[in-house]
């Protein structure tokens, strides 16, 4: 990633750390390998809603295209800390469709394992990721789609500052948050 954008975020539960190639292919041949690399546990289960087969082929041939500059404008994983004495919880993955288009514009989309949903990980997952799309001074707006019938993921994306803007030709709610003029 260009500029201060980092592969590895902080919150208050999280460290998020971006996919590499290696991770990715690793992920691709099983849980237990991305487990392996990521020094992690990795619940019964994974991957967790829409970050499916065809997300992870996805983030693998950009992350293949793109070589080491594009690391951090595809997928993360969100890993939850239990403890000094115990390894991390993968509970999610996020991330971007890609770098930020010509006019400024990135897409996010996160999956937080079922087990793990609704004790605000979430919420954080999207904070830092629209958080540290904005330390590129190329992004002018994050967006996010998602179903109007799938009001919990409308609900965070209201808590996380984004405000409904239209709807696409699919039926989806497209929601953005512009970057702070003051910035």
């Amino acid at each position: 990633m260009s500029e201060s954008v980092s592969v590895r975020l902080s919150g208050g539960h999280l460290d998020v750390v971006a996919a590499t190639l290696e991770l990715v292919r690793a992920e691709l041949e099983s849980p237990e390998r991305l487990a392996l690399l990521l020094n992690a546990r990795v619940d019964l289960g994974w991957p967790p809603g829409e970050y499916d087969r065809d997300a992870q082929l996805f983030f693998r041939d950009r992350l293949d295209e793109g070589g080491a500059e594009v690391v951090g404008w595809y997928c993360w994983y969100a890993l939850r800390h239990d403890g000094p004495h115990e390894p991390p919880v993968l509970v999610g993955a996020g991330g971007y469709l890609g770098p930020p288009d010509k006019d400024g514009v990135v897409e996010i989309g996160l999956s937080i394992m079922p087990s793990w949903r609704n004790c605000g990980y979430a919420t954080e997952l999207a904070r830092l990721l629209v958080e540290n799309a904005f330390a590129d001074s190329r992004v002018r707006k994050v967006i996010a789609h998602t179903a109007p019938a799938n009001v919990p993921a409308c609900r965070l994306l209201e808590k996380c500052g984004f405000a409904a803007a239209t709807t696409d030709e699919a039926g989806n709610v497209l929601y953005e948050i512009p970057r702070d003029p003051q910035a």
